[in-house]
């Protein structure tokens, strides 16, 4: 079960974090992966590795915030790594503020990259997708998107967004046998939570009903399932991975 082999998979924001939990477990469920990103040395050493574990990989220097460029660099990949099956928009980035302080600059460099970006990559992908008729579009939102957070209107605007643009391109192209979906973590360990203060970490956690912070592996098994036939009868659907944090 859970198996991609045969397949090609895209994961944006793949150098670190969520992006790399994501990248390594599709490698080692069978898939080629596309690590694209900004850091070409780090995407670099992250494919040796997944080689050196026996999963294939290709780094793909990418930066979503520049929609204009993707169909540009989507070219330089070669002929076996071209045909994308499973893509998954990952990549976001946040410039926290109040709203009354929340610069212009602020809120359209957050909606470019979290949201425009994902157009930009979707809109390439999934003409491939369609003549083949097999596919799988996953973006990465947040419970933010669903619940709002203060300090964070744009970033909750662009996963909200995520969240809208995927239900409206399941139902395009649901005929197609092309499925949509999210994922939308919650607060997830990483080296900013980690180096957090113990008291800190405490009140994060006491919203969330198992009293943990989730781990990378949890919201990268959400997205293995849908990218997986086990989900073929899944679309546009938002899978909430936040332990009850938002229910």
């Amino acid at each position: 079960m859970f198996r991609l082999d045969g397949r090609t998979a895209l994961v944006t924001g793949a150098s670190q974090g969520i992006g790399e939990g994501i990248s390594r477990l599709l490698a080692a469920r069978g898939a080629r992966v596309v690590l694209a990103a900004r850091s070409a040395e780090r995407l670099e050493a992250l494919a040796a590795e997944i080689a050196a574990a026996g999963g294939a990989a290709r780094a793909l220097t990418l930066d979503v915030a520049q929609p204009e460029s993707v169909a540009g660099q989507l070219k330089l990949l070669p002929e076996e790594f071209a045909a994308i099956d499973v893509l998954v928009n990952n990549a976001g980035i946040t410039a926290d503020n109040l709203l009354a302080r929340m610069s212009l600059a602020d809120w359209e460099r957050v909606l470019r990259t979290n949201l425009t970006g994902a157009y930009a990559l979707s809109r390439e992908l999934v003409r491939g997708m369609m003549r083949r008729r097999w596919g799988r579009v996953i973006s990465v939102s947040s419970v933010v998107g669903l619940m709002g957070n203060a300090g964070q209107a744009n970033y909750a605007a662009a996963k909200a967004g995520l969240i809208g643009f995927s239900k409206s391109l399941a139902r395009e192209l649901g005929s197609r046998n092309i499925t949509v979906n999210v994922v939308a973590p919650g607060l997830i360990e990483t080296a900013m939570t980690a180096s957090l203060p113990e008291a800190a970490q405490a009140e994060l956690t006491a919203g969330i009903a198992l009293k943990r912070l989730g781990q990378v592996a949890d919201v990268a098994a959400a997205v293995l399932y849908l990218a997986s036939e086990e989900a073929a009868y899944v679309t546009g659907h938002v899978l909430n991975v936040s332990g009850g944090l938002y229910i």
